[in-house]
């Protein structure tokens, strides 16, 4: 079900905004839009279903609960490292030699064998592999610390898009005064010390240095909510209920941004060309 797009949150001039930071990464992650049974993608970055998944069943709500506290929170994603794409490939069959079933079933609701019989099904799953995301939501201070709370006790296990994929620690980076743009700007790169070495020895070798250089910064793609972005993303949940999931849709705003490398004696020269910044494979090292 598709609608149209809702208003952004009430945003105040008071000063009372905070940030809540999460650090989403693992061996595995995917945040699925669109998929059927046989293919099920992935996003290249957490979707709004996925994150207010994952802080729902950290606050223990049922399936039909209302999520009108958790989507008025604005939402940006930084791609500290965006990962790799896998493509898991299966092979489902009955193990006890039965043709599968249909799809569709019977005015009396049982499924009737495929035909002509059919004892294979191929599916492909598809994952993002050793990717970090910083997700950041910005709202009032309150909520925002209850979910802290709920984040580091959950009542129901905690996945990054399917319950295969368990986050690693840290998953909570706390709660920054501010807003959403300036928190994500100024929150240190969170890539591992192998990436952050990795980095700094190929920049070295683009610049025929015989080690490594470690600039101040780094250029990180963000996804920004935003009233007036230029792009519509469908995965606003209204209801995460078995029988009644529906979704909306919320304007984005995509951007770069540099932000602090964490290098202890960054170099003196930190001017990067152009062709750096959109280079799709210079943050991808572990």
């Amino acid at each position: 079900m598709t609608a149209a797009v809702p208003d952004e949150p009430e945003r105040t001039d008071r000063g009372d905004r905070a940030v809540l930071l999460l650090r989403l990464a693992a061996p595995l992650q995917s945040w699925g839009a669109q998929g059927a049974f046989n293919v099920r993608d992935t996003r290249p970055e957490p979707t709004r279903s996925g994150v207010t998944g994952l802080l729902a069943a950290a606050l223990g709500l049922p399936r039909e609960a209302p999520l009108d506290e958790l989507l008025a929170l604005r939402m940006g994603v930084r791609a500290d490292v965006p990962g790799t794409l896998l493509r898991d490939y299966h092979v489902v069959s009955d193990y006890r030699g039965r043709p599968l079933p249909q799809a569709g079933v019977s005015a009396k609701g049982t499924q009737k064998p495929t035909a002509p019989a059919k004892y294979t099904h191929v599916t492909s799953r598809y994952y993002l592999q050793d990717a970090l995301f910083v997700v950041a939501l910005e709202g009032v201070p309150e909520p925002l610390h209850r979910l802290v709370a709920a984040l580091r006790a959950p009542h129901f296990p905690l996945a990054l898009g399917r319950r295969s994929c368990p986050p690693t620690q840290p998953l909570v980076l706390g709660v920054e005064e501010g807003e959403l743009e300036g928190v994500l700007r100024g929150l240190p790169w969170q890539a591992s010390p192998r990436a952050k070495t990795s980095y700094a020895y190929r920049l070295g070798r683009r610049r025929g240095l015989d080690g490594p250089f470690r600039p101040a910064t780094v250029p990180c793609s963000v996804t920004l909510e935003h009233a007036g972005g230029d792009d519509v993303l469908q995965d606003v949940p209204l209801s995460f209920g078995p029988h009644d999931r529906a979704f909306l849709g919320r304007r984005v705003h995509h951007e770069w941004l540099r932000v602090p490398t964490g290098f202890p004696d960054p170099d003196a020269a930190t001017e990067i060309e152009d062709d750096d910044i959109h280079d799709p494979f210079e943050l991808l090292g572990r």
